[in-house]
């Protein structure tokens, strides 16, 4: 296994643990015990933290201390990189904060461009695994209507916008499809034995 497969299995063993915290205390929450879906800060800063020295220390075997520094340079740089668009839905209320520190720790484990292609894929999950879900609890209709209303919304008079209850907002856990997400970017990075880093 070359090295950079140790830190796409690892993104990939992180990503599930997030997919099954999200789940399990998700399903938790949906069954009325008054536990919303989390995602340990445990799991997500401890790999956020351990992924820059992982890429020193790995670099700096490899090739010295300078590729070692690089090398958690472009991990913090995956870090950063993965939070912006999820930080900007976190802030308009479409994501939760565990989402974001996993993506975050998915971004500095195999850094800014397998990140990015992760995440992508992870919303693509979303972007079907969303409708299916919805559809299995008779949800779908009501949940698109909701969306035609607030993308209409902001450009209608004030007078004819239709109001849209926060209880009828459907929450999505969005763990399980980073999971899938990583899973795809780490199958379509996997290098065979004598093969260069990305």
């Amino acid at each position: 296994m070359t090295g950079f497969n140790l830190f796409l299995a690892f993104a990939t063993a992180v990503a599930i643990a997030g997919a099954w915290f999200d789940w399990r205390s998700g399903r938790k929450a949906d069954e009325g015990e008054g536990m919303e879906g989390e995602i340990p800060n445990a799991l997500t800063f401890g790999a956020l933290l351990l992924a820059p020295v992982g890429h020193f220390l790995w670099g700096w075997g490899v090739s010295g201390a300078q590729v070692g520094i690089t090398n958690a340079g472009f991990s913090v740089a995956g870090a950063l990189t993965c939070a912006l668009v999820p930080l900007l839905l976190w802030r308009a209320g479409a994501m939760g904060g565990g989402d974001v520190k996993l993506l975050m720790a998915i971004g500095a484990i195999v850094r800014p461009m397998v990140g990015i292609e992760a995440e992508f894929y992870a919303f693509a999950a979303a972007a079907i695994l969303a409708p299916a879900r919805l559809a299995w609890e008779g949800k779908l209709l009501r949940t698109l209507g909701n969306s035609m209303a607030l993308a209409v919304n902001p450009l209608l008079p004030k007078g004819k916008r239709r109001e849209v209850p926060k209880e009828a907002m459907t929450w999505f856990r969005f763990g399980p499809a980073i999971a899938v997400g990583t899973a795809i970017a780490a199958f379509l990075h996997w290098q065979l034995p004598g093969a260069r880093m990305p």
